[in-house]
């Protein structure tokens, strides 16, 4: 059983003795080259240097294999395994260059050591000899190394391995570029394998769709030559190049993704400061969420020590920029910093994403303003009419204290909005005295409002309690689930005390619906139906948000759209403030898909 050895750096064979055919010695090391140098040279060229086994570090081992990987990079970005030459021809080069004496590292040190005296390039392989065809096709535009998002320059890994999960090209991404890093572009893939994606989408179209686009590389072809590549998304590009082609029209959800190969969809590395793979994936999105953790930690130890700060009860710190930027390495690492409520104080601390921190701040201002003025509560005590203070009582949803600060919670977000992104302690300043004056009021007319809803909210509730005849069985439950998306605890800092008004005229449309029910409940069914369409449409779309990001402002803009949408319905002679229908809402949504 001859084999290379590393430590001893020769070829190791074990060695039997008998004796009157007893076995007197099993398995005795012994060094191979003393009896066969022949098959010792030929295992120490296969095993020391063509599997790089030598065991020691030697300038022409480590360019040889640097070559070959860049080959092997070649053939991984052409999906091929035909361009680096067999292990018989690396086997060849060393063969003809060592003396036939040399099988063991010892000989070999002795030889090498005189021969790069004269020629320290004598081991090296070319290119050239370590292909067997030329790879001209692989260019840099059309497989190139690094894949460029505005500023951001992130490495590409290619991976040749059909049929296996990793496979294909990937997007490394440091953690801490993981929040500046879009979805935008990466549906387009990169140059090479551009027809080919086009193409495996045309045909992941329903046969009755796929059909008139036959053949489809052909199409792909057409397709390719007429779009601009990185504009918008790359299957509305197709959809839009094959109706003007065909005048065929392709829906949204009649594309399957589930069909396409791994290789022709971008995946996503992203990986820590020592290069160790955090998380892989397809989707961008999930994997900020599910490393959102990880992604803060690594911006708050890369950040200047001090950005970062607790327990403050009032601004005595100077300008809080809306974003940091650190340079680290050839990246720049980018932060958001903001306020934070903490109940009892506030913090700077900072985020991996614009809106979040928008958010953040807005409820760290609140809660620095609140630390700093009087309490309005005994001036709403004073002031708020007996039949309000009552209505409060309605409140479901635990104590009335709790109702009263989430009041005056939205008091204070609403005075806030006058004076923009507050970022400096003489901005604070100035808000903070102007709302010390002006909170009371607000107070007392936002207290005012939450009653009424709370009062109305309250009568639709008794209203649907005990027997429902089979025929509202269905118009009792949208409205509940209605009520429940409209009032629940601290409904009135969510929505903000400009939608008060908003919320009384919703409940008072309900209040029609129900009086219209039992006359016609055949159209109010017609009318649920539409509804369920566009919430439908709506779920799909607040799906999309990742876990713990803030829903977008057009998003919610949608919400009440379908508030406004139930009015037209049930009470239209209440009115809205713009003209709304189920197209017009589908459309909206349409418009703001992630």
């Amino acid at each position: 059983e001859p084999h290379w050895e590393k430590k001893p750096g020769a070829v190791i064979a074990f060695e039997q003795q008998t004796l009157y055919g007893l076995l007197i010695v099993n398995k005795r090391r012994c060094v191979y080259s003393n009896i066969d140098p022949k098959v010792s040279r030929e295992l120490f060229i296969r095993t020391a240097l063509v599997e790089q086994e030598l065991g020691q570090n030697e300038g022409f081992l480590q360019y040889n294999q640097e070559l070959i990987e860049d080959i092997q990079v070649l053939e991984n970005k052409s999906r091929r395994r035909d361009i680096l030459v067999d292990e018989q021809t690396l086997f060849e080069f060393y063969d003809k260059k060592i003396p036939q004496d040399v099988n063991n590292r010892a000989a070999f040190n002795k030889w090498w050591k005189g021969q790069k005296q004269k020629d320290k390039r004598f081991l090296h392989m070319s290119r050239e000899e370590l292909m067997q065809h030329g790879a001209d096709h692989v260019t840099e535009f059309d497989y190139p190394d690094t894949w460029q998002q505005e500023n951001l320059l992130l490495p590409l890994a290619y991976h040749f391995d059909p049929g296996q999960a990793v496979d294909g090209v990937a997007v490394q991404i440091p953690v801490a570029l993981l929040n500046q890093v879009q979805e935008t572009g990466f549906d387009w893939h990169i140059p090479a394998f551009r027809h080919e994606l086009i193409c495996a989408l045309i045909k992941s179209l329903p046969k009755t769709i796929r059909r008139n686009f036959v053949p489809a590389p052909n199409y792909a072809d057409a397709v390719l030559a007429a779009i601009e590549p990185m504009q918008g998304n790359l299957i509305d590009a197709i959809s839009t190049r094959l109706l003007r082609m065909t005048g065929v029209r392709v829906e949204p959800d009649a594309w399957d993704l589930s069909t396409l190969a791994p290789h022709l969809r971008l995946q996503f590395e992203v990986r820590d400061e020592n290069d160790k793979l955090l998380a892989r994936g397809l989707n961008l999105t999930k994997l900020k969420a599910q490393l959102q953790g990880k992604v803060t930690d690594t911006l708050s130890k890369v950040a200047d020590k001090g950005i970062e700060k607790a327990d403050l009860t009032e601004w005595s710190f100077g300008e809080l920029p809306s974003s940091y930027v650190k340079k680290q390495g050839q990246y720049e690492i980018k932060a958001f910093p903001a306020l934070v409520d903490k109940k009892d104080s506030a913090a700077v601390e900072l985020f991996d994403n614009e809106h979040k921190a928008q958010q953040a701040h807005q409820q760290g201002l609140r809660r620095l303003v609140l630390l700093n003025v009087p309490s309005p509560i005994k001036y709403l005590q004073q002031n708020l009419p007996n039949k309000s203070k009552l209505g409060l009582y309605f409140n479901p949803f635990g104590k009335v204290n709790d109702l009263i600060d989430d009041c005056i919670a939205a008091a204070v977000d609403s005075l806030l909005t006058k004076y923009g992104n507050i970022r400096t302690a003489e901005a604070f300043e100035k808000a903070k005295e102007q709302i010390r004056g002006e909170l009371g009021d607000t107070v007392v007319e936002i207290a005012t409002q939450v009653e009424q809803v709370l009062s109305i909210a309250h009568g639709l509730n008794k209203r649907m309690k005990g027997r429902v005849d089979l025929t509202m069985i269905t118009a009792h439950g949208d409205i509940k689930s209605q009520l429940q998306s409209l009032v629940f605890k601290g409904f009135v800092s969510q929505h903000g005390a400009a939608k008060m008004m908003d919320l009384i005229r919703y409940l008072k449309a309900i209040e029609r619906r129900l009086e219209k029910l039992p006359v016609d409940p055949n159209r109010d069914r017609l009318c649920v139906l539409e509804l369920e369409k566009v919430a439908e449409q709506y779920q799909k779309l607040t799906n999309k948000i990742p876990k713990g990001m803030p829903v977008p402002e057009e998003i919610s803009n949608i919400f009440w759209m379908q508030q406004e949408l139930r009015v037209s319905l049930f009470a239209q002679t209440l009115g809205t403030p713009y003209p709304v229908s189920a197209k017009r809402v589908l459309n909206a949504i349409k418009e703001s898909e992630l």
